[in-house]
């Protein structure tokens, strides 16, 4: 039986007018199940600084040197610095025997304290200090209006769903309990770790419920809704969040772990802990997007712990979202559980009878030297031999012949891509882009070029495939789906000096776990680097700065790079692109939009790849352009993928219509 991996939540308030007796959200479908608009929201995402008013940045030296000049005891933990809570002790001077509840993030400078739930700024921070200094009691940062009733009704909606979930053990059907059970995978899980964690079933939806506890008063903030889809041998577990998902930060877990504990596990799937628990009996927390994303706002709950293992799934995904974790919680206590078949999810690993502990202590440490030998690496190979498909990375759905070349999209890899002024750069690159963004991949847009509007406008066509300018009624419902996308744009347009660029990525990839930055394109870059007078050597420190920074981040950059000016009648070859050969060099793919002009009519568009460092397969194939949609997509004529050993063969037969495979590099 093939399992699917969990689909991204969304707000369960579908759910409700059957639930709670009336229609809470416009548009909401009332059958649990069936597909249907989501809930009219509210809220907003946020947005990256932007340039006309920067978040202003601190360092953590700044941080400190602040901390010591206004005589604010504090001492250093894995993630945040802890210091008393500026909320919990009235107008008392801050003192080093009181309890340090309040966090402040290394990286950001953002503060939590756990026990007012009081959260904010640096900037927040600094002045609730000088409110002290005044006399003032200082007052937490207070959320907006609308967040505010979001939130108060999310609560209400989560009440009125789990009064109505019963406990599992508590139906009154035993068959129906077991089908249940065997359903969710769960028939090993005891009804006494059930009751532990506070699981429950809803039967109207079909779905368990896992509550969010709030770790100040244990009052009900939200839920999770887990339900099952079954397509022939195929099952896909489709999750559901009170409140957003957006905003649902609930450590699955965590009211029940002790002050005392200094070991934890961390897992992608609540699930997953209730398994680690019965097998192993350790402490166990479930992440709230899973292998998607760790919110930094998490990071001063995992504080007290000495040794973490991650193990948050059983693909090579998981595998990479671990090694991006614990450089958040530090590397240093941070133990990585390898995918395999021995060591599948937790979940799996109970229902097979494996010896969980054994799991566990077999765990890799996170942190390692500089130099190391095979036999350190002798796994990590074994893994990728064993994993061939999920090493090559997340396919195209829109684009199957690009899969066919670059076999998928890979972390930590620099592609560059180019074509003629004019050709659809930008439109295409948008639907490649959002294709893997769709799949999950948390996206990043640089669009220095065009504004946010017009690109959010292209993307939200393309999402919905079809022109919404005639279908204005259906504005919101697309929308609402699209918004649901982990896709973040930067507030830059035209010429930006590079050191910015890289830090608000920088900023992006720690809070919101970007694996995929779109940068559109090189040129706008340039204006600002004093480095040299020489043009082409700006570029290539620019292009240097990106292959660092998705080596280091472990983070795939798409840069888009106008070519040279050349004769329109010739096609564009690697050595087309603008600049040195610096670019090319250092690219792992080089992507070229082709687009050959007819006297007679519109052109027709090619995609090429003409560098594949992953395995070395080149190639080209023809795209069809929809202006309804603004979408390319793979033609579906007799063509087929060209064979292209080599740039120049390419050049002597522009008039062979195709052929069939892909060509491999000598």
């Amino acid at each position: 039986m093939a399992l699917v991996p969990l689909r991204p939540g969304r707000t369960a308030s579908r759910l409700l007018p059957l639930l709670c007796g009336g229609a809470r959200s416009k548009g909401a479908s009332l059958s649990p199940g069936a597909p249907g608009r989501l809930g009219q929201r509210r809220y907003k995402k946020d947005v990256l600084p932007s340039p006309d008013g920067p978040a202003p940045s601190v360092s953590i030296t700044e941080i400190r040197q602040y901390l010591r000049a206004e005589d604010i005891p504090f001492h250093d933990g894995y993630s945040c610095l802890h210091t008393p809570s500026l909320f919990d002790g009235g107008d008392q001077p801050l003192s080093a025997s009181a309890p340090f509840t309040l966090f402040i993030d290394k990286t950001t400078g953002s503060f939590l304290c756990t026990a007012t739930l009081a959260e904010g700024t640096w900037q927040d921070f600094q002045a609730n200090v000088e409110l002290r200094h005044r006399g003032i009691t200082p007052i937490p940062p207070a959320s907006s209006e609308e967040m505010e009733e979001e939130m108060r009704q999310a609560r209400e909606d989560a009440r009125c769903i789990w009064e109505r979930a019963l406990p599992l053990w508590e139906l009154l059907d035993e068959k129906e309990i077991k089908e249940t059970k065997a359903l969710f995978g769960i028939s090993m899980v005891t009804d006494a770790t059930l009751k532990r964690f506070g699981v429950r079933y809803l039967r109207t939806a079909r779905s368990l419920v896992f509550p969010w506890f709030s770790p100040q008063n244990a009052t009900l903030k939200g839920l999770k809704l887990v339900r099952v889809e079954k397509k022939g041998s195929t099952i896909t577990y489709v999750e559901e969040t009170l409140p957003r998902f957006d905003s649902y930060r609930n450590l699955f877990g965590l009211p029940l772990i002790g002050r005392r504990d200094t070991e934890l596990v961390l897992t992608g799937w609540e699930l997953d802990a209730l398994a680690l628990h019965q097998a192993a009996g350790v402490a166990s927390l479930a992440l709230p997007r899973g292998a998607s994303c760790l919110p930094p706002t998490l990071l001063p709950y995992l504080e007290q712990f000495k040794r973490i293992t991650l193990w948050l799934g059983e693909d090579l995904r998981s595998w990479e979202a671990a090694k991006l974790f614990a450089r958040k919680l530090s590397l240093k206590r941070c133990s990585l559980v390898r995918p395999g078949n021995l060591q599948p999810r937790p979940l799996e690993a109970l229902n097979q009878g494996l010896n969980v502990t054994k799991i566990l202590r077999s765990a890799l440490l996170a942190s390692h030297k500089s130099i190391v030998s095979f036999r350190q690496l002798r796994e990590e190979v074994f893994g990728e031999l064993v994993n061939t498909e999920q090493v090559s990375g997340i396919k195209w759905a829109r684009f199957p012949e690009l899969n066919k070349l670059l076999k998928g999209h890979r972390r930590g890899e620099l592609t560059i891509f180019t074509g003629p002024t004019g050709s659809g750069k930008t439109t295409f690159i948008s639907e490649y882009a959002l294709d893997l963004c769709m799949q999950g991949v948390c996206t990043l847009w640089g669009s220095f070029e065009i504004n946010n509007v017009r690109l959010a406008k292209i993307m939200l066509t393309q999402f919905a495939g079809r022109r919404l300018e005639d279908q204005l009624e259906l504005y919101d419902e697309w929308a609402d789906r699209f918004e649901e996308l982990p896709l973040y744009f930067m507030t830059f347009h035209g010429q930006q000096n590079i050191k910015t660029v890289i830090d608000t990525m920088q900023h992006a990839v720690y809070m919101y776990d970007i694996t995929h930055v779109v940068v559109d394109n090189l040129q706008f870059m340039m204006g600002h680097e004093h480095l040299s007078v020489d043009r082409l050597a700006a570029q290539d420190y620019v292009v240097g700065a990106f292959r660092k920074f998705a080596t280091d981040n472990t983070c795939h950059i798409t840069l888009i790079i106008h070519p040279r000016k050349e004769d329109d009648e010739k096609e564009l070859q690697t050595a087309s692109i603008f600049g040195s050969a610096k670019a090319s060099q250092e690219a792992d793919n080089v992507l070229i939009l082709q687009d050959r002009k007819l006297v007679t009519g519109p052109g027709k568009r090619y995609l090429q790849v003409s560098k594949n460092r992953f395995d070395g397969d080149v190639g080209i194939f023809p795209l069809e352009f929809s202006k309804a949609s603004l979408s390319f997509s793979s033609s579906k004529s007799k063509a087929r993928l060209k064979k292209m050993k080599g740039e120049k063969e390419l050049l002597a037969n522009k008039t062979v219509e195709g052929g069939s495979g892909a060509s491999k590099k000598p």
